[in-house]
């Protein structure tokens, strides 16, 4: 694994591609824990028994191949482990890892260096729209599965390596939901800029302050703001999460020409009845043009070739 990594999107088409998904649900639930692995799935399973099947039993091949990057540096281990099941701020994952700032940056880099996470930067009004400062970044994965890895199989690896799954299955019950959002959040980001086929989006991430966080900020060619929010929850998005993400916005000073909401299960009636130019709602239906007129030239490295 080097820095020059595929996109997410590469990634996702890559793996519905390879394992002939067509349902929108099942690809963002199966990538969201194989995503970049490189390895067939069986989606006609119970996701936790591919889980077991695929990564569960294959625990000590799986693990050497990411000692190879991380060169089973225990600092490593603990700080992918808390950007993995944190909110990705580099104070809150050093926290977890219980590792000071000096050590946790220094470990940073070199995680960064290899390809294994990236920095992201809040997007912001300024001089310029590209301003940004070094203590706004945020840490993310490159790669779906090496996420999942550190978040449910690394911090419990001791059971694992027993074949003793119980506090896996409690784990991956109590969290995987939540878990789930920020794939969702950032293929959310892939659709968008998908969807604009006129006004492109030139630019596009998120927003964050201390005390704010928007889950998607974009700029348009035209010089259009577009603000917007993901809800992967089991009921429909209602008016009032509209009327949240307007005064998160006016809260932080943000003026938004576009707001977009994407919903795992739909949306109410009245806000429905709201939708237009300015008032863009996607649902995982939409999710399908991500997938579409996926071939073999779509087939990108794994994490395992």
């Amino acid at each position: 694994m080097t820095s020059k990594h595929p996109t997410l999107l590469e990634q996702f088409r890559s793996f519905c591609f390879e394992n002939n998904i067509k349902n929108p649900q099942e690809a963002v639930t199966h990538f969201t824990v194989f995503g970049g692995l490189g390895l067939k799935i069986d989606t006609t399973v119970p996701l936790l028994d591919s889980i077991e099947d695929v990564i569960l039993n294959n625990y000590k091949y799986l693990h050497k191949k990411i000692t190879k990057i991380t060169m089973g540096e225990s600092i490593y281990h603990s700080v992918l482990t808390g950007i993995a099941m944190g909110d990705g701020r580099s104070n809150t994952a050093f926290k977890r890892a219980n590792v000071s700032q000096e050590v946790g940056n220094s470990a940073l880099d070199y995680l960064c260096e290899n390809g294994m996470i990236k920095r992201n930067f809040s997007k912001k009004i300024s001089n310029s729209w590209m301003d940004h400062e070094a203590s706004s970044a945020k840490l993310s994965f490159n790669t779906p599965f090496i996420r999942f890895w550190f978040a449910f199989v690394s911090p419990i690896f001791k059971g694992i390596q027993e074949e003793n799954y119980e506090e896996f299955h409690q784990r991956f019950t109590n969290r995987f939901d939540e878990f789930l959002n920020l794939t969702f959040e950032q293929l959310s980001k892939e659709l968008l800029q998908k969807s604009f086929t006129q006004d492109v989006i030139v630019d596009i991430g998120s927003y964050w302050n201390g005390e704010t966080d928007i889950d998607i900020f974009a700029k348009t060619a035209s010089g259009k703001t577009i603000a917007g929010i993901c809800k992967y929850t089991n009921t429909k998005t209602k008016k009032n999460e509209l009327t949240k993400l307007k005064e998160t916005c006016s809260k932080a000073g943000l003026k938004a020409d576009i707001f977009v909401i994407f919903s795992k299960t739909g949306f109410s009636n009245e806000l429905k009845s709201l939708k237009g130019e300015d008032l863009r709602l996607f649902t995982l239906k939409n999710f399908n043009k991500l997938m579409e007129n996926t071939s073999r030239n779509d087939i990108v490295k794994g994490f395992v070739d």
